[in-house]
């Protein structure tokens, strides 16, 4: 007799439509459920209007909240983080992004980024000064590496630190950095420079002489979010300031691969809070005498949307399995990174047109993490970046020159 035979088959849940849960061991579940509770009463009732206000107001008391849950560093070892596993880490932010891109990103900003960094690269000095407040969300970080002329081209940055001193001991450092999430309410940045020995990370205090903030308005994505520029004029440093354990940029590349492994599964927690919403009100929404959600185009949009959602699920799952595994190559995070920011996009463009006018609406998330994914699609690599990276990798060709 087969095992089919003998055991019934659990219902089907509209929710889970590929069981994916089963994947899921009880601490797993529970750590999600635990972000999905917060997101749920601190996030959601006031995301409309803090989209809408174009703030993130109270940023500080959410970082230390999401500290409080150990959100923040959640992946590393040591040091107040609390050491999950990459999976674990994942579905904190599918979580968080079904809340909102701009509370994702101040998770991965902290934790992925500035904390990443410091922890990977840092001095034991730089460790203990730094990564105990940051874990907990007293201290919000930063990451700078793009400029206002060098996305893209990291390599071509033209923030530059050079010795000085009469012992060369301390360094300056010079330039800008743009588009940088935090960057104003941070008390301590990670920026990116050239010098002569080739582009070194350098921990700054942000409340050191010539380095100052100014956040970007008028945005029309990420707007629950702080985004700054970063302007170092002449910022004068300690020799122990340098991230003494990497040279080039393996540094901040590898930065990067951490940061887009959270936007793997980030990515598919707006793209089902937006088809959550789509199938709610295909549901309960009439036309011609009843539900739309029973007319055949509306059910094949639902149906497509559904399968590429869970498609990006599992394809998330497996990513994490195998960074936990020390198996994650970075080509392997383009390619999650490049489908599922994709995918989406899209979900949330289909799930728009099944709410109609309502559709753009901030009384529903639709448009919201519609308009937030166009800057997700940009950050962290384009699409034509990672379909360079994915590119070489399959020929063995470098069409970036």
């Amino acid at each position: 007799m087969s095992a089919s035979a003998r055991t019934p088959l659990p219902p089907f849940d509209p929710a889970d439509p590929l069981g994916i849960d089963d994947l899921l061991d009880p601490e797993d579940l529970a750590i999600r459920d635990t972000v999905r509770a917060w997101a749920a009463d601190r996030v959601l009732p006031h995301i409309a209007d803090w989209y809408e206000q174009g703030e993130l107001p109270g940023i500080r008391e959410l970082a230390r909240e999401l500290g409080s849950l150990g959100a923040l560093g959640m992946s590393l070892q040591g040091y107040g983080c609390a050491g999950a596993s990459a999976v674990q880490y994942g579905l904190a932010c599918l979580e968080l992004e079904a809340a909102d891109s701009g509370i994702r990103s101040l998770v991965s900003v902290q934790g992925s980024l500035a904390m990443y960094a410091i922890h990977r690269f840092g001095s034991e000095e730089q460790k203990q000064r730094w990564l105990p407040g940051m874990a907990a969300g007293e201290t919000i970080g930063c990451f700078g590496l793009t400029e206002p002329d060098h996305g893209s081209d990291p390599a071509s940055m033209r923030t530059y630190a050079k010795r000085a001193g009469g012992d060369g001991a301390d360094w300056v450092l010079s330039g800008r950095k743009m588009w940088i999430t935090n960057g104003s309410v941070a008390a301590v940045a990670v920026v990116w420079a050239q010098t002569d020995e080739g582009i070194r990370g350098f921990v700054v205090p942000t409340d050191s002489p010539g380095f100052s903030a100014p956040e970007i308005r008028h945005k029309w994505s990420l707007r629950a979010s702080v985004t700054s520029e970063l302007v170092l004029d002449e910022v004068r440093l300690p020799a122990d300031a340098v991230l003494p354990e990497v040279v080039g940029l393996k540094g901040p590349l590898s930065c990067l691969s951490h940061a887009r492994y959270g936007i793997v599964w980030g990515a598919m927690g707006a793209a089902r809070a937006s088809f959550d919403a789509a199938v709610e009100y295909a549901k309960t929404r009439e036309q011609f005498g009843r539900p739309i959600g029973g007319f055949q185009l509306t059910q094949a949009k639902l149906a497509d949307m559904a399968v590429e959602l869970h498609k990006g699920v599992l394809l998330a799952h497996h990513l994490g399995r195998r960074l936990d595994a020390g198996r994650l190559r970075p080509e392997q995070v383009s390619f999650g990174k490049l489908n599922n920011v994709r995918e989406a996009i899209e979900i949330c463009r289909t799930s728009r047109t099944i709410l109609g006018a309502n559709g753009i609406s901030l009384e529903y998330p639709v448009m919201r993490h519609a308009t937030n994914l166009e800057s997700v699609l940009t950050y962290e690599g384009t699409v034509e970046m990672h379909q360079l990276v994915l590119g070489k990798a399959l020929t063995g060709l470098d069409a970036f020159r």
